[in-house]
């Protein structure tokens, strides 16, 4: 009997104790949501593109947790293009131009030279 008390009392106090781990899995708060998520992050400093969903059934863009299809809305704005690493909306005659990682310009690596072939400019030794 005490050793079921004791069994009991362990118990409790580990679980009272335990941390609440986060599930790397779950969607950011906010996802899926409507029009008012939509002025929120408009007002809190402005859009953040945060993916992209380019396939054969149809192209989207997730854009400050919100879900938003190729020519639907996000705000006063229509979603006009959506490519792999940025989109753009328009607002009347506007154009914005959102990023995917807005700090990374892609370019085209310099290409390695291929081993035991002549280095440009040198003629072979012998």
């Amino acid at each position: 009997m005490a050793c079921l008390a004791a069994l009991a009392l362990w118990l409790a106090t580990g679980t009272a104790g335990a941390q609440e781990l986060n599930d790397p899995m779950r969607p950011p708060t906010g996802m899926g949501a409507g029009a008012a998520d939509v002025e929120a992050a408009d007002a809190g400093g402005g859009m953040t593109l945060q993916s992209v969903m380019i396939s054969p059934a149809g192209r989207a863009a997730i854009i400050s947790g919100v879900l938003v299809k190729l020519g639907e809305k996000y705000g006063d704005a229509v979603l006009v293009r959506v490519a792999e690493s940025e989109v753009v909306l328009r607002s009347g005659t506007d154009r914005q131009v959102l990023k995917l990682y807005p700090g990374v310009d892609k370019r085209m690596a310099a290409q390695a030279p291929v081993r035991g072939a002549p280095r440009r400019g040198k003629a072979p030794s012998r």
